[in-house]
């Protein structure tokens, strides 16, 4: 087994070089090409699980992320406001966005005992709503409800509180933003998410709107401490439709911020320094780094009436990503008051009593060559020096964890013991040729999941 993970972890070195690797895009990944750049993106790498908080006006009523102002066709309109009256409506919740009860401590720690490892706080979404204090808009919310409270520049809070954490810190920040008139202007029409006007006929709006991001970027990089991701959403504002001149914003992110890795998620290229796929798992195994964004329930944002996952399918999903070389981003919405609400804490712990137990074989682990089996009921990791390979086996919510389980590959040698992480005894397995088939103990099926670790004896 050793032989097989240390080849397995060459061959690993040889096809991430830049000129082997394919993205999940079949397009050519880059790599960094900045030193400290890429030793982030390998600590990065060993984090595996970490929390992204949504969070803005849309939290007052409990709707959807801003996309409720665009007249796209998925958006069903509120048909008793016309169009003009709906985005009015909507950026005027500011007004009531005063979360009395903000306690970022709180969320940090629920973030941390959940097992997560790394931060991405929305800083402004596409509605253009700033939760830190910028002087390039008063839409922000140190001018909401929320203005005058000595909390009101809500970022520095939530990166203090996550790096007091010992989180990995990261920002979310939206290119295109709608509440701006160099971007949406107010004289035209905004049938879709995309600027408004001929960029060509009015060039000098276009100027001022690359500019308008480039400082709000700089701010964020000055202004809020060490940030150790800059995560771009937006993909469609990006050359040559919507070109805001990125090499000059991430320059100078680096030049503040030496190091911090770039996310332009879905844009490919030299500035997607991992990519993201949203509300989905690759169907294989990807060797470059990436990570999956998906919700704890159906929203990004919180509102009144969640659609949970339950803490078995967070944790399946979290061992398959894991397992095909990934990590995983779980959004959470706090409250309109503040808080992460009970009933999201309450999973979070769970997960993270689970990880507290199990996590030997998801954090700081490196892809297997053989990753799962047919019926995709265990996932393989390993570790970096190629002497233990765990074997995770969720629990699923309809069929529960079977009583024997067998894959073919990722033999045990003789001699070696296969245990359970969670208790340390032992788990009896029979070997016959290429097949290997564990039996499980009975209260295996009482866990929301079981993690074995296979050593060999020297």
């Amino acid at each position: 087994m050793k032989h097989h993970l240390l080849t397995f972890i060459t061959l690993c070195t040889i096809l991430l070089s830049p000129s082997f690797v394919l993205s999940a895009q079949e397009e050519p990944y880059q790599w960094p090409k900045e030193p400290d750049v890429l030793d982030k993106l390998q600590a990065w790498q060993d984090l595996k699980f970490g929390i992204i908080l949504h969070w803005g006006v849309y939290s007052v009523p409990g709707m959807v992320e801003s996309w409720q102002i665009t007249s796209e066709d998925w958006i069903t309109p509120d048909t008793t406001r016309t169009y003009e009256e709906e985005k009015l409506w909507y950026w005027g919740l500011s007004r009531d966005f005063n979360p009395t009860q903000f306690d970022p401590t709180q969320w940090a720690r629920v973030s941390r005992e959940a097992g997560m490892k790394y931060v991405v706080f929305t800083t402004k979404h596409h509605d253009g709503f700033c939760l830190f204090d910028t002087r390039t808009t008063d839409y922000k919310v140190t001018n909401s409800g929320f203005k005058g409270n000595p909390h009101a520049d809500v970022l520095r809070y939530v990166m203090d509180a996550y790096r007091a954490e010992g989180l990995m810190a990261g920002m979310y920040f939206s290119k295109p933003d709608w509440h701006s008139p160099d971007y949406w202007w107010p004289a035209k029409a905004t049938p879709t998410r995309h600027h408004n006007y001929n960029i060509k006929d009015y060039p000098e709006r276009w100027a001022r709107y690359k500019q308008y991001v480039y400082d709000q970027v700089d701010e964020l990089m000055r202004g809020y401490g060490p940030v150790d991701i800059l995560w771009l959403d937006g993909g469609w504002c990006t050359p040559p439709r919507e070109d805001i001149d990125l090499p000059r914003i991430v320059a100078n992110a680096r030049r503040l911020q030496p190091g911090i890795i770039v996310v332009d998620r879905t844009c490919g290229g030299e500035f997607e320094n991992y990519q993201t796929p949203e509300q989905t798992i690759p169907d294989h195994q990807i060797l470059t780094p990436w990570e999956s964004c998906i919700t704890l329930t159906q929203d990004w944002g919180w509102n009144d009436h969640p659609q949970y996952k339950s803490v078995n399918r967070i944790l399946a999903i979290l061992s398959e990503i894991v397992a095909k070389g990934g990590s995983l981003l779980l959004g959470v919405g706090p409250t309109p008051q503040g808080l992460i609400e009970d009933r999201s804490v309450e999973r979070l712990h769970e997960i993270g009593q689970w990880l507290k137990a199990n996590g030997e074989a998801i954090y700081s682990t490196v892809p297997t060559p053989i990753y799962t089996n047919d019926e995709k009921s265990v996932w393989f990791t390993a570790s970096k020096n190629g002497y233990t390979l765990y074997a995770i086996i969720p629990n699923n919510d309809t069929t529960g964890i079977p009583a024997t389980i067998s894959w073919q590959g990722n033999l045990p040698k003789k001699g070696s013991r296969i245990v359970n992480l969670a208790t340390g005894r032992s788990i009896r397995y029979t070997v016959k040729g290429d097949n290997v088939t564990i039996t499980l103990p009975k209260e295996a099926s009482k866990t929301h999941g079981i993690a074995l670790r296979m050593t060999c004896d020297e």
